[in-house]
């Protein structure tokens, strides 16, 4: 098995955003030349997550509204106390809920592919989910295959 690896950067505009990638994913895995394999996607952000869904605005509404009310921004995070931090790497950023919220999604997917094709449903995209923008970000796109 073989290795393809693409760095790809992406722009958010908001605080919580679903930025959709999926063309990114297919032009990495034709750029690999490979014909079967996997692909994993990987978000190399502590406040950033990957995930699989349907892109339908009213439902993206619904996840933003479950996120929040699952870790809301007004709660009281530790992380946000930074007069009691001692790491001196804190960007300053009161983003503890950002982290919380990533850590419900996870930072990565693997994505089958047959006959160079994703095995994702027609309704399938795969998101970059920002949980702390507007900012730039890296994303990481592996193809394993042959």
């Amino acid at each position: 098995m073989s290795h393809f690896f693409k760095k790809i950067v992406v722009e958010s505009t908001t605080q919580i955003e679903f930025i959709d990638i999926s063309e990114y994913v297919e032009d990495a895995l034709e750029e690999s030349g490979f014909r079967n394999g996997s692909v994993v996607i990987f978000s190399p952000h502590t406040t950033m997550s990957i995930a699989i869904n349907h892109k339908e605005t009213m439902l993206l509404q619904d996840f933003m509204r479950m996120l929040y009310r699952l870790v809301p921004v007004e709660d009281q995070y530790s992380h946000d106390l930074f007069e009691l931090r001692r790491d001196t790497n804190a960007d300053g950023r009161s983003n503890g809920h950002s982290h919380c919220k990533a850590l419900l999604l996870g930072a990565s997917e693997t994505i089958p592919f047959s006959e160079k094709r994703l095995v994702l449903s027609e309704l399938q995209t795969i998101f970059a989910v920002e949980f702390d923008g507007a900012r730039s970000r890296d994303i990481v796109i592996q193809v394993n295959g042959n």
